[in-house]
């Protein structure tokens, strides 16, 4: 049985046909970080008339998480490309969020999603609110509603996820809002161009992106990266050695036939670059295998893709991709040639993408390696990568 939420506001409010409409309006929404706004109608609770709305059920939200603990930087640059990412969606069916806090950012089935119920069209004019809320833009206090106004609530929200405090700030004064000098970088940077008075002047949804751009050079990602790094470089280096020494056991033993031109072509031929596959028009996958050599005691060799799988992406989420980014698993390939295990190595930016990689990975098929002529188990490593054109994917052997 499917879970939900509902939510009841009273039907004799003032804006309750402006909020039936904007209902109706997200109810044809369909973005993998919104939440999906299943039912509307009116209904009757004891003598009084509602109005109802029925979404998806979420298992906890940010409000819940931060009197624990703060994020950390990780986890806050995972959180801003989903929050980006529904918001671009929002802003160009020209409609504003208007509710971007914690609260408001779900965990749905592991996957992070923004609530919709108050959702509107850019340019509504906003009531006036008896209760200030530092996520509220300046401009939003009875003044109409424009994208800006989230960019302003995620400065806010930004502050919150990392110190566990809203930024301090005085309204009725013409001063921004005071970040932290505690907040690493680049959030620091984002939160204060988000968080300026006059709309005009604050960051825009693809300024943000490209502040984010650099952390992937700071040293946490840095030494995120360094053991795949390693282990490319050693396997690199080992099949090299396994090759010189296979050549050497086959040249001392006459009786065992010598690689032929066109064998030792093929084996001192550089594997494909990623960059080449990347060239085509069509999502492709792109499989690099180092050839096996052959030892007195019997065939040892690596093992083969026999079956690849790409991550099935919808038109409408594949609609959402701005750039490109990468999902590593680690697949544990057992002597029959299926998959019998699946983690992530590196989930990427976006929940949904990452789990959808994690599918597609549990389908791969391969021909199993061999060691002294018997099949054994293997590892494997598969980039995933998610652009605006499609899905690629680089298969690595680690193992035997």
């Amino acid at each position: 049985m499917q879970k939900a939420a509902i939510k009841l506001i009273p039907a004799d409010v003032a804006d309750a046909e402006a909020t039936v409409a904007n209902w109706d309006a997200i109810a044809s929404l369909s973005h993998p970080h919104l939440m999906s706004l299943i039912r509307t109608g009116h209904c009757q609770v004891g003598d009084e008339a509602q109005l109802y709305a029925v979404t998806e059920y979420a298992d906890e939200n940010l409000a819940q998480v931060l009197p624990e603990r703060a994020l950390t930087a990780a986890e806050a640059r995972e959180m801003l490309g989903p929050i980006l990412d529904a918001l671009a969606y929002l802003h160009g069916k020209g409609l504003v969020h208007c509710h971007l806090k914690p609260s408001n950012i779900m965990v749905v089935n592991d996957q992070l999603k923004l609530s919709v119920d108050g959702i509107s069209l850019a340019g509504q004019i906003c009531a006036k609110n008896p209760e200030p809320d530092i996520h509220d833009a300046p401009e939003s206090d009875g003044g109409r509603i424009t994208p800006a106004a989230d960019v302003w609530a995620l400065g806010v929200t930004l502050v919150e996820a990392l110190t566990q405090q809203p930024p301090v700030w005085k309204p009725y004064t013409l001063r921004e809002p005071i970040v932290p000098s505690s907040m690493p970088q680049p959030f620091a940077t984002i939160a204060r161009a988000c968080l300026q008075r006059d709309p005009a002047r604050r960051c825009t949804l693809a300024k943000i992106r490209a502040l984010l751009e650099p952390t992937e050079l700071q040293p946490e990602a840095v030494d995120r990266r360094l053991p795949d790094k390693l282990r490319w470089a050693i396997a690199g280096a080992a099949a090299v050695l396994l090759i010189a020494i296979a050549l050497l056991v086959l040249r001392s033993h006459p009786s065992a036939p010598l690689l032929s031109a066109a064998e030792e072509q093929n084996v001192a031929a550089p594997a494909p670059a990623a960059t080449n596959q990347a060239a085509t028009s069509e999502p492709a996958a792109m499989v690099t295998v180092a050839p096996a050599a052959q030892k007195a005691g019997g065939a040892t060799g690596k093992g083969a893709v026999d079956e690849k799988v790409l991550p099935d992406v919808s038109q409408q989420a594949q609609g959402t991709i701005h750039g490109s980014f990468m999902v590593s698993v680690r697949v544990t390939v057992d002597m029959a040639g299926k998959v019998s295990e699946a983690e992530f190595e590196s989930p990427g930016p976006s929940r949904y993408f990452a789990n959808l990689a994690l599918q597609a990975a549990r389908k791969w098929r391969f021909t199993p390696a061999r060691i002294g002529g018997r099949a054994t188990t293997s590892s494997w490593l598969l980039h995933f990568q998610f652009g605006a054109s499609g899905s690629q994917v680089t298969a690595v052997e680690e193992t035997p």
